[in-house]
Parts: C-alpha cells; sequence; structure tokens
C-alpha cells in the first residue's frame, strides 16, 4: 500500500508549482515498513527528506527573487497598467513629492530632523486669505462636506471636487453616515471660539494638516488644489458659523 503525501505548493514571484513528494510504500505483506526499502533503491524516509529540501530550497529560491525586484522595476510595471481616466492622472497616482516620499518609509528610516524640515516647509507654504476673511457660507460648506466627488477616475475632469468630509468626522448628530477615522466635530465653533489665532490654526489644518500633524491622513486640501479658496471659506464657516448645524447647542452637547 503507498501513501502518497500532499503536493507542497510553492508560490515563486509570477507563478506557482506543485512539487509532489514520492509516495512512501510499505508492503502488504508487512515485512517491509515506511523506514525500509527494497534492495537497491533508497530508503522512504530518505526520499521523503529530499523532497522536502528541495521544497524549501525552491522557496528560499522564490523569496529571494521576490526581494531582489526592484522599485524601479515595480514602478514601471505600475505605469504600463494604468492609463488617465477622467479627473484622475497616472502621475498624480504614482509620483510622490517629498513629503509623501518620507511618510511612506518605514519608521526607522525617518529622521527627526527630515521630518521637521518638511513641516516647517508645510507650514511656511500655507496660502491665507489676501483679504483676511476666513468664512464664507456654512450652507455651501455643508454641501461640500457631504460631497464626495471630484479627482476620481469616474468623475469628469471639469467637476469640482467636494471635502468628503462626513468619511471622517462627525459634524451633527441628524446625519448617521459617517466615519471616525478623524474626531467628531460637533459643537466645533462654540468649544474653540473663533479668534484670529484659531481661525489661522484651523485654515491651516484645512490647507495642509502636515503642516501641524506630519504624516497625517488628511487630504492637503489646500496644498493640493483639491477645494479653492472659497471651498475653504465655506468649510470654514460650517465649523464656525454660530448658525451652522455643527454649532446648535443641541448639537453639541449630544
Amino acid at each position: 500500500m503507498c501513501h502518497v503525501p500532499r503536493p507542497i505548493l510553492l508560490l515563486p514571484l509570477l507563478g506557482a508549482t506543485a512539487l509532489a513528494p514520492a509516495p512512501v510504500c510499505a508492503a502488504s505483506t508487512g515485512t517491509a515498513s515506511a523506514g525500509t526499502a527494497s534492495p537497491g533503491t533508497a530508503p522512504a524516509a530518505t526520499v521523503s527528506a529530499t523532497a522536502t529540501a528541495k521544497a524549501t530550497a525552491a522557496t528560499a529560491t522564490a523569496t529571494a527573487t521576490a526581494v531582489t525586484a526592484s522599485d524601479d522595476d515595480f514602478q514601471r510595471m505600475l505605469t504600463a497598467s494604468l492609463r488617465d481616466r477622467g479627473a484622475l492622472t497616472v502621475a498624480r497616482t504614482l509620483q510622490q513629492d517629498a513629503l509623501q516620499q518620507f511618510c511612506s518609509r518605514p519608521a526607522a528610516q525617518q529622521t527627526a530632523e527630515d521630518g521637521l524640515a518638511l513641516q516647517q516647509a508645510a507650514a511656511a507654504a500655507v496660502r491665507f486669505p489676501a483679504d483676511g476673511r476666513y468664512l464664507g457660507s456654512w450652507r455651501r460648506g455643508e454641501r461640500i462636506a457631504q460631497d464626495g466627488r471630484g479627482l476620481q477616475y469616474s468623475d469628469p475632469a471639469n467637476v469640482p471636487a467636494g471635502g468628503n468630509c462626513y468619511a471622517c468626522h462627525q459634524l451633527k448628530p441628524q446625519e448617521p453616515a459617517y466615519g471616525n477615522l478623524g474626531p467628531s466635530l460637533l459643537g466645533f465653533g462654540t468649544r474653540h471660539g473663533a479668534d484670529a489665532v484659531t481661525l489661522k490654526a484651523t485654515w491651516t489644518q484645512l490647507y495642509n494638516p502636515h503642516a501641524v500633524h506630519l504624516c497625517a491622513l488628511m487630504p492637503r486640501f489646500g496644498q493640493q488644489g483639491i477645494l479653492t479658496e472659497q471651498q475653504l471659506r465655506d468649510v470654514m464657516a460650517l465649523l464656525f458659523d454660530p448658525d451652522s448645524p455643527v454649532n446648535q447647542p443641541s448639537q453639541a452637547n449630544e
């Protein structure tokens, strides 16, 4: 009777191969066992060990092949696989600026000096309203916060982008669909006030959050041109205007 072990599946870089170990047979008379072999053949245990060694070596080779694939090769593969469509371009998708490159590195490869320089550069590049007006219409700001369109392959290039703020934040309790990746913004203006320092700090956070928290997950709405200056004013009004649903007393206290 022969026992055929389950094939060992190897996963090289671009394919998969099944390595079938040699069967281990025992004579039906009971005079031979898995540890014995007929004259002129290798013991079954030796055959099994050889198959295992081959499998281990093949796996190591496949791993080494994967590791030696360069970043340039991977980048070329991505570039060849994608194409511009609608508002989404290959360049915007794949090309990283210095800040994105830094934040994509493992923590062990990030230095405090480089991080500080990038954060200072982000803060210095924030463009504040020339006329000093930070607040627009909270009603328009609410529509922007609800709008997730823009800069996607399914969007025409000329469609204004929304902020999609509810994807990460709660802004009013009447809206049941919101994310919690970011903090709740209920009662934002009521809690923080609307003095000049707070307005400037909040504008900075919206314009480029990396100027406040390096490697933040929040989009760089102003720096990347996702929202216009007027749209930023409207979102600011949603956060600070006393008449905004965000700042109604019943909502701020929930």
